[in-house]
């Protein structure tokens, strides 16, 4: 009786393997793992106005819409527009909270080291018919097909998104700096958040 190459047997299994995982979109989905894409195909344009900024920090909420923008332009497929009539969705967002922390000082009372923070609110809304108003930007709360119908359920909370930055002014960092990198962090948060819930 001949016997049949591990080879042909392997490649056997890996054939099956990939039929099996075949989606019906033509995107293969095996123990997991997929290679559908990491951001919605049906949402093309996004619209970004300027962020709100309640803190006594002024400035720094046209930094922050600027990196967001950039950041969206670069990591996603997503258009950023400047007509809200013309776009798919909205990036809504509202700094409500900065802080700056000393960390260590020196024996003459000079700070060696220092953070900042802030806190911003994110809504992405989809503005497409037949989905208006929907939030994007939280998860989709599951719905019990067996319970009573009851009120209306309200709009999910905004996502809190809380960039820091540090700084040492001996090494030439400085409240800007810090500033810079809390921007940057939070719009590659952004980003991240407007990817799908795995």
């Amino acid at each position: 009786m001949a016997t049949r190459s591990p080879r042909l047997c392997v490649l056997g299994v890996l054939a099956l393997a990939l039929v099996t995982g075949c989606t019906q979109d033509g995107h293969i989905s095996i123990l997991g793992y997929t290679t559908e894409p990491n951001y919605d195909p049906c949402i093309r344009t996004v619209y970004v106005p300027i962020f709100q900024n309640i803190t006594m920090r002024r400035g720094i909420e046209f930094d922050m819409t600027r990196a967001v923008i950039r950041d969206i332009e670069l990591n996603t497929p997503f258009k950023v527009v400047s007509n809200r009539d013309r776009a798919d969705t909205e990036l809504l967002g509202k700094i409500i909270g900065w802080r700056k922390n000393i960390i260590n000082m020196n024996q003459i009372g000079e700070v060696r080291e220092a953070e900042t923070g802030l806190t911003v609110e994110v809504v992405w809304r989809d503005l497409r018919p037949g989905h208006c108003g929907e939030i994007l930007s939280a998860p989709k709360p599951k719905v019990d097909p067996l319970a009573p119908p009851g009120p209306a359920p309200k709009d999910p909370p905004p996502a809190v998104i809380t960039p820091q930055g540090f700084f040492i002014p001996e090494l030439g960092g400085s409240l800007v700096s810090a500033e810079w990198q809390m921007v940057n962090q939070l719009a590659r948060q952004v980003t991240h958040l407007m990817e799908r819930p795995w």
